[in-house]
């Protein structure tokens, strides 16, 4: 009686609202559909809107993720109804329970919440005691049966009566109360045991049942940038930018100076810490580990001559925070760290793998050719094998890279691809040509 009465009271408070906001969730739940679930709200309560529609049809995602909106919805100042459009699984039964109401489609499923990792198999007990306290205690909030929530996160429960209203029923129908079963609830269990508050085949008819049927729904999208962050979190294309960043600076570390390798991969590299500060995968701390490996290893390439103790160290750093971020916030046992080694393992076998082909595949192309020495002339084509610089023999010039011991000098207005007579000479330091053997000059730094 008492919830009934509340309900009449949710529905005359909302038959002076002037607007309604609906909020699509479907397909996989990532990082980078909280932000803009917070930014609904956000633009939802600045405009003192009657009520939020998460018209949701998910079958689940990540558990961090979905975490991060129940919190959202949980501390929104404006009324939301979950409207469960054909199924709300794992993750999705989470985001549904932290609703103050919930209505489903004819046919709809709710439930079968319990965390299990990328090949599918169950979590830890950590994990698993985590999901299934999250669960109690939305519907706890919700006021709605914690026993429910807690079954269908932990198919090792078993209950034969339920407390609703007040009043002991017993359960006989739902699956899931058996031990070894997780709870799924067709859409009449859901109403029965006051998990849903009702049915509704229709957005139109939901507000028809809420009292809504004059009022003026916007429809929720993603803008430009969320787009550009889901896209980027996704799985694939993160894993694409880490292993092109390690490809670009790797590739950068081998040849002298700064060029397009290194931009490249730099360039990726802050494109994929970027979205996951945003998507907040990446926490403060493990951005300063990546942030200091990636200067130091700056400092390495364009300060420091050679490769030492700096670009090791820098090297060391970066791994470290990228192995953090392939940690979830949510509580992790055992088998989560193993998977998230294994998949950091088979990324930089996978970079220095393709470190290695492209390097094959650069040094057989002209444009490597024209990039690192001169062009070659053969005898038949009417080229003698002199590039005609012995004349420079004893002149002076200026370095215009650095030299590794190999590089560019300028000599007289001419770019010459030459070899120091010791060790590492910085851009821009006057040298001598010592002597020129047919294209091999050798030089030595003023």
């Amino acid at each position: 009686m008492k919830r009934l009465l509340l309900y009449k009271l949710f529905v005359l408070s909302t038959l002076y609202a002037e607007v309604v906001y609906r909020v699509p969730i479907e397909g996989t739940i990532d990082l980078g559909l909280p932000p803009f679930i917070q930014r609904t709200l956000d633009e939802a309560e600045s405009k003192n809107a009657a009520v939020v529609i998460f018209d949701i049809n998910t079958f689940g995602g990540r558990v961090d993720a979905a975490t991060q909106i129940k919190d959202a919805i949980l501390g929104a100042d404006v009324t939301t109804v979950a409207y469960i459009n054909r199924r709300a699984i794992s993750a999705g039964a989470l985001i549904s329970l932290s609703c103050e109401k919930i209505f489903m489609t004819g046919g709809g499923l709710i439930g079968a919440a319990t965390a299990v990792d990328m090949s599918g198999k169950k979590g830890s007990e950590k994990v698993i005691s985590f999901m299934r306290e999250e669960m109690a205690s939305t519907a706890e909030r919700r006021g709605r049966s914690k026993e429910i929530a807690r079954g269908m996160v932990d198919e090792e429960l078993n209950f034969t009566h339920l407390v609703i209203n007040g009043d002991s029923i017993a359960v006989n129908d739902i699956e899931g109360r058996k031990d070894g079963k997780l709870i799924s609830l067709t859409t009449d269990q859901a109403i029965k045991y006051g998990i849903a508050d009702g049915t509704a085949e229709t957005i139109d008819a939901l507000m028809d049942s809420l009292g809504y049927g004059s009022i003026e729904i916007m429809e929720s999208s993603e803008n430009w940038s969320e787009n550009i962050v889901r896209f980027l979190t996704n799985p694939v294309v993160a894993s694409l930018l880490t292993t092109f960043g390690f490809l670009g600076i790797l590739f950068e570390l081998q040849s002298p100076g700064w060029g397009i390798p290194g931009f490249v991969g730099l360039t990726c590299l802050i494109l994929s810490l970027s979205v996951s500060y945003i998507a907040q995968l990446a926490t403060m701390s493990d951005m300063i580990f990546i942030l200091t490996g990636l200067s130091l290893m700056l400092l390495e390439m364009l300060v420091i001559p050679g490769f030492g103790i700096v670009g090791i160290g820098g090297i060391g750093f970066m791994l470290y925070g990228l192995y953090l971020l392939l940690l979830p916030e949510v509580p992790v046992g055992e088998e989560v760290l193993g998977q998230a080694m294994d998949g950091f393992l088979i990324g930089i076998l996978g970079a220095i793998v393709g470190l290695i082909l492209l390097v094959k595949l650069m040094i057989r192309s002209k444009f490597w050719e024209q990039l690192t020495a001169p062009s070659s002339q053969k005898k038949d084509q009417g080229f003698s094998n002199t590039q005609g610089w012995e004349v420079l023999q004893g002149q002076t010039g200026t370095s215009d890279t650095d030299l590794h011991p190999s590089g560019w000098v300028v000599v007289e207005g001419q770019r010459i691809f030459v070899v120091s007579e010791g060790g590492f000479i910085e851009k821009g330091k006057k040298v001598t040509i010592l002597s020129v053997d047919g294209n091999r000059v050798l030089v030595r730094e003023l």
